[in-house]
């Protein structure tokens, strides 16, 4: 791996940098600590996210023909770590070009990729995932939701629960079982505005917004509403869960509260105990080690080679950056966390859900143990 910057990929770092500067408000933080799906968030991101657009910053990586200009995956990585690092502008949009658009060009048909790739493109929708139920959590193939064949489509009934951004979004990527086992699961894509429909936020630490639960009674889903082929859904999900694992560039947060903390650490003196200092040495080093798992999977992508455990790997790895910084925090200057620094504070409450958000901690070191180290596939579990 080439770990020094391209001179065109500082130029585009620059440019996010400069357009991030020049279009967050004054009282930005204000919002930001809300969280990504809190309305304040989701509100400025049609604005923000338009502005990306007209500068071809919003679907860089995208290929040409569905409004992209094909740059290599680094430029949509580096956009992440620029928006992440400020608190996520994008809100609830940045999970709609990491992988929900990813995901429709490679297995939907032209009229789903006309419907619904366009709002993407320009910053107006908004999209949510109907994955985890009150019985199935990290285990999808448990999932009871059921989708009944009925003349013209299928009639849905069922509870999906720690869904982000279920209160603002147009569509829901969903995910229901039609018959037994893996090969039982489809993939549909419903308007939240079907009748049927009821959301309900879950209150929570972790940024106003952020989950809810939502029930599907008898809601009808047309048939042309149903992505790829009835038993396809399991191949659909594990291509678009190699893009969910890293798409936040949570190392990137926890590097700036770090380093934060360090400053105010070292402005009274308490920098100098050996005992900090080799603490701050230890989570630092989880934390660019995160970073270069995460970079060893872009590569990969990059190169186009196939799709490895590395995903699962980088992801757990993320998980203990955050906890670690968090841990830091609490230990030596708890203040911050408890509402004296909304930075700190904010950093507290992603590190929170960051091992259960994408599939548990504990699922990703199930799936490295089958792919990475090849041990037997009934000791491991998920997908």
């Amino acid at each position: 791996m080439e770990f020094g910057w391209s001179e065109d990929q500082t130029a585009y770092r620059q440019r996010v940098k400069d357009v991030l500067a020049e279009n967050l408000p004054e009282d930005w933080e204000e919002r930001a600590i809300h969280g990504p799906g809190s309305t304040p968030v989701t509100r400025f991101s049609f604005e923000f996210c338009k502005i990306l657009a007209e500068k071809n910053l919003l679907i860089p990586h995208w290929p040409v023909e569905y409004g992209g200009s094909a740059a290599q995956p680094w430029n949509h990585f580096i956009l992440g770590e620029e928006a992440w690092q400020v608190g996520e502008p994008r809100g609830p949009q940045y999970m709609n070009v990491n992988w929900i658009g990813p995901v429709l060009m490679r297995y939907a048909t032209d009229d789903q990729k006309a419907r619904y790739l366009p709002p993407i493109v320009n910053g107006d929708v908004i999209w949510c995932q109907g994955f985890s139920e009150p019985s199935a959590g990290s285990d999808l193939a448990s999932l009871r939701t059921k989708a009944e064949r009925v003349e013209g489509g299928y009639i849905v009934n069922g509870a999906k629960v720690w869904t982000s951004f279920a209160t603002h979004a147009n569509h829901c990527f969903l995910l229901a079982r039609n018959g037994t086992g893996k090969d039982g699961i489809m993939i549909l894509l419903v308007d939240m505005t079907s009748p049927g429909i009821q959301v309900k936020q879950i209150p929570a630490l972790i940024g106003e917004g952020d989950i809810h639960e939502f029930f599907l009674t008898d809601v009808f889903v047309p048939e042309e509403n149903r992505l790829g082929a009835e038993g396809q859904a399991w191949e659909i999900i594990s291509y678009a869960l190699q893009n969910e694992r890293i798409g936040i560039a949570r190392y990137a947060f926890a590097r700036r509260v770090l380093d934060s903390v360090i400053e105010e650490l070292k402005a009274d003196g308490r920098f100098d105990d050996p005992v900090v200092q080799d603490r701050a040495g230890r989570v630092l080093a989880k934390v660019e080690a995160a970073r270069m798992m995460v970079y060893r999977v872009v590569d990969e992508r990059a190169k186009e080679q196939p799709i490895s455990a590395y995903g699962s790997l980088a992801r757990y790895c993320l998980v203990e950056a955050d906890h670690a910084v968090a841990d830091f925090v609490l230990e030596f200057l708890p203040s911050g966390m408890l509402g004296g620094d909304p930075l700190q504070q904010a950093h507290h409450q992603r590190a929170l859900y960051s091992g259960i958000a994408s599939g548990a901690a504990e699922i990703q070191l199930n799936l490295a143990a089958r792919r990475h180290l090849g041990l037997p596939s009934e000791t491991t579990r998920g997908l």
